[in-house]
């Protein structure tokens, strides 16, 4: 378990901040929120502060930081080379178009780090169609299931040579590895579905209810939206 999405997975149930106590459908409209605002900012000034409060609900949830890290810059990797092509020789530009992400993927790894994946797809599959909340359930689950065997597959490889030799060879090995995960999970698909419904399945796969149970926890949820709210208030039209 060395991928930071796994290892954010099991600090969700093991946890024990005031965040891992708090009902999964606070903790989840409070993320949306947060994300709304780093999305829709108008001024570098909101985007700073609503990063700082992410980082504050990041490092107050007792998550490893060198997780955290990993699982919020993953953006950073894809959005590098847009940055590149939009600065205008101003530091504001680079700064909103880095934060707008981070800020985000932030947010999502607070999310999952703290809260169960059953309970964080039960209200989703409630506003979505069942079909699509099921499918997103699915797939969360099956991704560890092939990020495990990515990892033995890399492992293989480099036992057996074949990460090494000319690059063109690298290549056509990476491509067929990547095939073969495809083809892995395709069928492992297909068996976990003919499974379920052998099993009877219902038509829906996360039907808990206990994500909208509240607790005291659950005020620290309500702070922090609240500070968030006066924030936007405040630096919306700030200049």
């Amino acid at each position: 378990m060395n991928d930071p999405l796994s290892q954010l997975d099991y600090c969700a149930s093991v946890g024990r901040s005031p965040w891992h106590r708090a009902t999964a459908l606070g903790k989840l409209l409070l993320a949306l929120g947060a994300i709304a605002i780093a999305v829709f900012a108008p001024t570098l000034r909101l985007l700073v502060a609503t990063h700082a409060v992410v980082w504050v609900l990041a490092t107050s949830s007792r998550l490893p930081g060198r997780v955290v890290l990993a699982a919020a810059g993953y953006p950073l990797v894809f959005s590098a080379l847009f940055v590149a092509s939009r600065w205008d020789g101003t530091l504001a530009t680079p700064l909103v178009l880095v934060l707008r992400p981070l800020t985000a993927s932030l947010t999502a790894a607070w999310l999952v780090g703290t809260t169960p994946y059953p309970d964080v797809f039960a209200p989703l599959a409630r506003v979505l169609p069942r079909s699509v909340g099921d499918g997103l359930f699915l797939t969360y689950r099956a991704l560890f299931a092939l990020l495990a065997r990515a990892e033995r597959l890399v492992r293989a490889l480099r036992m057996r040579g074949g990460l090494g030799g000319p690059p063109r060879q690298r290549l056509a090995h990476a491509g067929e590895g990547l095939g073969t995960l495809v083809v892995h999970g395709f069928e492992r698909s297909r068996r976990l579905y003919a499974t379920m419904l052998l099993r009877g399945h219902s038509g829906r796969v996360c039907g808990c209810r206990h994500y909208a149970e509240w607790s005291r926890a659950d005020g620290w949820v309500v702070l922090t939206a609240a500070v968030l709210a006066l924030l936007s208030v405040l630096l919306w039209r700030a200049t």
